[in-house]
């Protein structure tokens, strides 16, 4: 009984972890969520070269709820407003996706998600990023399209910056975001094996407005993303401006993470 248990669990990660693989975007979520009861551990590290190097490094622990809710909890720190490096705050993202259409190879998802950052930081730019800059509160939706190796996703949400801890004033409160990623399943070209890496190649539009202030920009970031044995995966991506106009830390960012996943550890 176990053993037959045990195959069927491998055969449908086997039959998963393919299917959805490219829609793992870098810089974004999918209205997929991850695995039930389990959970991921992702270590990432993000920054800039000019006018000085100055880096990001981000713990963070996922947890599937369900086959519709997960939630994220993570751990800030950078030297992006100091000298050295130090602990920035914390944010907290639930997704929750209420719409699935699922075929062969193809499937269409809707979610909605939120998110909140508490952090103590100066607040010298004009983005607001919940990512160790800004204390506030984020929702939106993300629809996602699977169609065989091709992943489309579009999302749209609007944030709301509160005044940092330690008494900084946000140098704006409102702001929207928008995102379209695609990615593309390279290898491998025939699925026969949950050892086989898996190579997703991305490419994501990612661009922010504050209302009323004609401030914005759009980057593309290309990305590249190997996934080991099904439950490690390696993510490679560089942004750069299309158009900019909007003081931030994001711009020019190179990223490196790294993520393990604990399949069904808490059943």
């Amino acid at each position: 009984m176990y053993k037959k248990l045990w195959l069927t669990f491998w055969g449908i990660l086997v039959w998963v972890c393919p299917l959805m693989a490219q829609e793992l975007y870098v810089n974004t979520e999918p209205a997929s969520n991850m695995a039930a009861k389990s959970l991921g551990i992702r270590l990432e590290n993000q920054g800039y070269f000019k006018p000085d190097f100055k880096n990001r490094t981000t713990f963070e622990l996922m947890y599937g709820v369900n086959k519709n809710l997960m939630v994220h909890g993570t751990l800030y720190a950078s030297d992006y407003y100091q000298k050295s490096q130090h602990f920035e705050g914390i944010s907290a993202y639930a997704k929750y996706r209420f719409y699935s259409v699922d075929s062969v190879q193809r499937h269409f998802r809707m979610a909605a998600f939120a998110k909140a950052a508490s952090i103590k930081n100066r607040t010298p730019n004009q983005e607001i990023a919940f990512e160790g800059d800004n204390s506030g509160v984020q929702g939106g939706l993300v629809a996602t399209q699977l169609l065989h190796k091709l992943a489309l996703s579009g999302n749209l949400s609007y944030l709301r910056a509160f005044e940092n801890r330690g008494g900084y004033e946000p140098v704006n409160y409102n702001s929207i975001a928008y995102a379209f990623s695609a990615g593309y399943l390279l290898f491998p070209k025939n699925y026969t094996s949950y050892e086989q890496t898996n190579i997703n190649l991305y490419a994501e539009l990612l661009g922010k407005t504050n209302p009323g202030k004609g401030q914005y920009y759009l980057d593309i970031a290309p990305a590249v993303q190997f996934i080991f044995n099904s439950n490690l995966r390696v993510d490679l991506s560089y942004r750069t401006p299309l158009t900019n106009r909007m003081v931030r830390n994001t711009q020019n960012m190179y990223l490196v993470r790294v993520e393990y996943n604990l399949f069904n550890i808490f059943n």
